[in-house]
């Protein structure tokens, strides 16, 4: 799978959601190699797109087609600040990228260590084992890693409400452990909210 995560600032909210709207009733039903995305826009205006591919040639060949450039051309007018990233390097955890969520997260850092990092992730499984029993709002994750050594995790919870209200209980000792090895080796520098997420 590839993923390319889009970010910019909204400088013309009622342009973007016309132009989302012809997204998803002329351009997407001929996108290449397109598995679907989740896009919304943050309280302080700032919209953020996953978007899945079948793999970065499709993804590439689905940028080339005429369609695209165009509706990508007029859809850039009501942006700024427009920034794209990049990951061969995917782990999709249950039902990450469900239509189902009704609040998404965001977490965007740098990686500390690229060696421990991949490490923890191949113990993904025995992570999300205790998760399904302690955090059941969470349905699921995309974790990406960047060329430049960035990373984004999605994160797709059941609400909004729900996801509160669990972040603050006293998490098992083995999830805790492993929550601050994570920290440790990819700090987060921003969280992006995306509280009316929609998907496409």
């Amino acid at each position: 799978m590839f993923v390319q995560v889009v970010t910019a600032k909204v400088v013309d909210a009622d342009g973007l959601q016309r132009q989302i709207e012809r997204w998803d009733n002329e351009i997407r039903p001929s996108a290449v190699g397109f598995l679907g995305g989740t896009r919304g826009v943050t309280d302080d205006g700032r919209l953020a797109v996953v978007a899945r591919f079948e793999s970065a040639e499709a993804a590439q060949a689905n940028s080339e087609r005429p369609e695209q450039q165009a509706w990508f051309a007029e859809t850039a007018k009501c942006l700024s600040d427009i920034n794209f990233q990049d990951s061969n390097e995917v782990l999709v955890t249950r039902d990450g990228g469900t239509d189902r969520a009704g609040f998404v997260q965001l977490m965007r850092g740098r990686v500390a260590d690229a060696a421990k990092m991949r490490e923890l992730l191949a113990r993904n499984d025995e992570f999300d084992a205790v998760m399904v029993e302690h955090r059941p709002d969470v349905l699921g994750d995309i974790t990406m890693l960047h060329p430049d050594g960035a990373f984004t995790v999605a994160i797709y919870f059941t609400s909004e409400a729900d996801a509160r209200a669990n972040e603050t209980k006293e998490m098992p000792p083995e999830i805790q452990a492993m929550f601050e090895e994570w920290m440790a080796v990819a700090p987060v520098d921003e969280f992006v909210d995306l509280k009316n997420p929609q998907f496409g």
